[in-house]
């Protein structure tokens, strides 16, 4: 069967990402989650990639389900599934079915950034945790690249049109107000490449400064 003009798009934005995140940004996604000593139940990681959050966080939940464009070939079969353009539709699953809700590195391949978030605040039970990741557009790196070439570091030519919106914590925390989550907060990945190299900040310098220092965004909120 020929795949649709418009989902073979989705699709080949979908793998240009590669379906993956640095580490550094699952174990950020997992210190937040640990600090607020969130567990069991169900995690619906919305935009899964190839589903490695799992990995970080399978000692401290009972259930993993991913969402995403495509179903990429190292995604585990034995965890729960569902292929949805974010783009495009509602997911195909109950209001407060999870315990937990992320979106990893997701919010900036899509055109509507508040209609994920109306989703995730949706998908979550009350008092659980909606946790979503972004390129940080304030580290150093970024605000240098926007001072020199008119952009974001992670927004320029060769990531277009696979990133599409660029959000600042700003952004993040007025969203998560917009939605009713209380309890926002912003985290960072504590990982931050060096200018004009391919070696990132000792660590002591991105906890020292960690906005101006870490690559990757985080906020998390909780629904009351």
């Amino acid at each position: 069967m020929t795949t649709p003009p418009a989902a073979a798009a989705v699709e080949a934005r979908a793998r240009q990402s590669g379906g993956t995140s640095d580490a550094a940004i699952y174990r950020m996604v997992a210190r937040a989650l640990e600090a607020r000593d969130a567990s069991g139940g169900l995690v619906l990681d919305v935009g899964c990639g190839g589903g490695a959050l799992w990995n970080h966080l399978r000692d401290r939940f009972d259930r993993y389900t991913g969402v995403d464009a495509v179903r990429y070939g190292e995604f585990p079969n034995e965890l729960e599934f569902v292929q949805l353009d974010l783009d495009a539709g509602r997911v195909p699953l109950p209001d407060r079915v999870a315990h937990v809700v992320t979106a990893v590195e997701t919010i900036e391949h899509l055109e509507n950034p508040r209609a994920l978030l109306r989703e995730l605040a949706r998908l979550v039970r009350p008092g659980g945790w909606v946790v979503v990741t972004t390129p940080n557009q304030l580290s150093f790196l970024s605000v240098l690249t926007l001072v020199v070439k008119g952009r974001f570091s992670a927004f320029q030519d060769v990531q277009y049109p696979t990133h599409l919106t660029a959000l600042l914590e700003v952004d993040l925390r007025r969203m998560a107000g917009e939605v009713g989550l209380v309890d926002v907060d912003i985290a960072y990945s504590l990982q931050g490449r060096i200018v004009l190299t391919p070696w990132h900040y000792p660590r002591l310098v991105s906890r020292l400064v960690p906005r101006l220092g870490s690559d990757n965004v985080l906020m998390i909120g909780r629904k009351p």
